[in-house]
């Protein structure tokens, strides 16, 4: 009777999972950031978002919650109700808060559904124009050489971390200067009151091509389309690649079939060519991966930055 119970559920539950996609949505879905409104992540919350507007036929409000490297945010999402209904424009910061932080309020892994990653931010090595530091090369041979004068902006602990993982690479001694921004940290760069910084490239750009700043290397597996003759980090002798991103998740027990539908319009918003010709000039790359492979990137990413943060010794308060 039992197994017999067991199975009718079973086919229940097949039944009723097209429905609930079919009949999703039927109301307004919110779309949770976990930073102040301009910044990447809400412009691309905002370009995806009214894109999935019009598909779904609903309206797609975008809520900003700033607060705490966007641990509040993540927060109100992982104990909101898991019906599709609040979802999580989230940065990779979700994958490098467990490294830095002995306590969150919640777990990235357990508490949410890595629903799809919408877009990838390269990120620049700079020094200012004036600097006598030409080459990533040079930049490890003066850190070396002036310990005590050699030091790092960095506007969270996703770029601190970077930075750490290139000083373990190449055995550069740099000391991190904390900015509020990375838009501030590059500013600092360019004014000289910090020798270098790591930043992705919306505020970086702009200064390198207005010749207030020279770009050393990316740290992407290839080079980029807007600095075509800049190095990689892997090329200019360090072995270090990493990209930061943003992506969706859901709190976990939201319907798989949900999860499903919404899988498959951000993918198919993320090919869509106004929606690349909107963010590419910002820097921002639009991916579109499944559930499954954000789901491992996800894992990847806490594993690769804890042991980073572990060699680093690198701690945090919230």
């Amino acid at each position: 009777m039992k197994a017999l119970l067991t199975g009718a559920a079973i086919g229940l539950l097949a039944l009723t999972a097209p429905a609930i996609a079919q009949d999703y949505p039927g109301k307004p879905i919110r779309l949770i950031v976990g930073f102040a409104a301009g910044g990447g992540n809400d412009i691309i919350a905002r370009v995806f978002g009214q894109k999935l507007s019009e598909s779904l036929g609903q309206p797609v409000i975008v809520e900003n919650k700033p607060g705490g490297g966007a641990i509040v945010a993540t927060d109100y999402v992982a104990k909101s109700a898991p019906d599709g209904y609040t979802l999580l424009m989230s940065a990779s910061g979700i994958s490098i808060n467990p490294a830095v932080y002995a306590k969150l309020p919640y777990d990235a892994i357990n508490d949410f559904v890595a629903v799809s990653e919408l877009a990838a931010f390269p990120l620049i090595m700079i020094v200012a124009q004036d600097s006598p530091i030409k080459s990533v090369a040079e930049l490890v041979a003066f850190a070396k050489a002036n310990p005590d004068k050699t030091n790092y902006g960095s506007s969270s602990a996703s770029f601190q971390l970077v930075t750490e993982l290139f000083k373990m690479k190449t055995g550069a001694p740099m000391q991190a200067i904390p900015y509020k921004s990375a838009n501030e940290s590059v500013l600092a760069v360019v004014s000289e009151q910090v020798t270098t910084t790591i930043a992705d490239a919306g505020p970086v750009l702009q200064q390198v091509k207005g010749g207030t700043a020279r770009a050393l290397a990316v740290a992407t597996a290839k080079r980029i389309d807007d600095l075509p003759d800049v190095p990689t980090l892997k090329e200019a002798g360090a072995d270090v690649e990493a990209v930061l991103w943003s992506g969706i998740f859901v709190p976990k027990g939201t319907p798989p079939a949900i999860v499903k539908k919404l899988e498959g319009e951000f993918m198919r918003i993320a090919k869509m060519p106004d929606v690349i010709a909107k963010l590419k000039p910002i820097g921002i790359e639009t991916i579109g991966n499944s559930s499954e492979e954000f789901a491992k990137i996800l894992a990847d990413d806490i594993a690769r930055w804890s042991a980073v943060a572990k060699a680093a010794n690198i701690k945090m308060e919230q």
